[in-house]
Parts: structure tokens; sequence; C-alpha cells
């Protein structure tokens, strides 16, 4: 089965930025050939990690997306959202062996920012993803012999 299966997370909080980023990330998805085929919504970047679990759960996922947006405030919310966000995406990444981009912007970014960086953020995240599974997929195929594997 070569067809990459993707599963989108995306925080509603701030989503005049995060649709706009969903959107560019089902394009770029369809431009390289990954299918999506779930699209879950949740409240804030705070609950991506519980989403992320749900999806890498299910066996027809090979990678999830996470996308979201923590905007500069007045306090350091935002910092502390991003910060344990990313940490335990990327622990569910290693607990399931399965491949999470991480398309949250900031934390510090002003809104101005985020809208900036809505682009290259999903762009990026998809293509993370895609090419890890791609890699990933590489090197449980590959046959080691007595040369170097290069993967990617």
């Amino acid at each position: 089965m070569n067809e990459i299966r993707l599963g989108f997370v995306v925080s509603e909080f701030n989503y005049d930025i995060t649709y706009l980023m969903l959107q560019r990330a089902l394009n770029h998805a369809k431009f390289l050939g990954a299918k999506v085929v779930y699209v879950f919504k949740v409240p804030g970047a705070f609950e991506i990690p519980l989403a992320v679990k749900k999806l890498l759960e299910k066996g027809d996922v090979d990678a999830v997306v996470a996308l979201g947006a923590t905007i500069q405030g007045e306090t350091k919310h935002d910092e502390l959202v991003a910060s344990q966000s990313g940490r335990k995406i990327m622990d569910l990444m290693i607990d399931y062996g399965k491949p999470v981009s991480l398309g949250i912007i900031g934390p510090g970014a002003s809104r101005m920012q985020a809208l900036e960086r809505i682009d290259d953020y999903a762009r990026r995240a998809v293509e993370a993803a895609v090419k890890m599974v791609r890699r990933i997929r590489g090197l449980e195929e590959s046959v080691v012999g007595e040369e170097t594997l290069f993967i990617g």
C-alpha cells in the first residue's frame, strides 16, 4: 500500500488563522498525493495531544498533522500551551511509532506574524508528515547489506 493516509488535528482557537492553515494543508496534501482521512477539530492547542493520540490509535492513519496558533498575549499563557502541547505531541510520536508533525505557530507570535506564517507552517507540517512516512517505509522495506543505507 503506497497511499499515505493523514489525520489532521486543528485548533479552533484563533480560527481565523487555523481555518486558513487547514485549507492550505488540505491543498498541499492533495498536491503531494496524500489522502486526508480525518480532520479532528479541537477547542485549542492545549487539546491537540488528546486528539493526536486518538488518531494515532486508528489503523487507517499513517501520520498526523497538528495545526494551531498560540498568539502572544499579556501573559505567558501562549508559552505554556505551546511548549506543553509540543512536548506531548513529540512523546506520542515516539510512543506510537508514527510521525506527527508540528504545525503550531508560536509561542511569542503576534497576530500579524501568525497571519504571515500560515502558508509556511501548514505546508511544512504536511511535507514533514509525508516525508517521514515515506522514509520510515523505506527503512522498513530495506535490506541492510555491507553498504551504508541512506534514507531520504
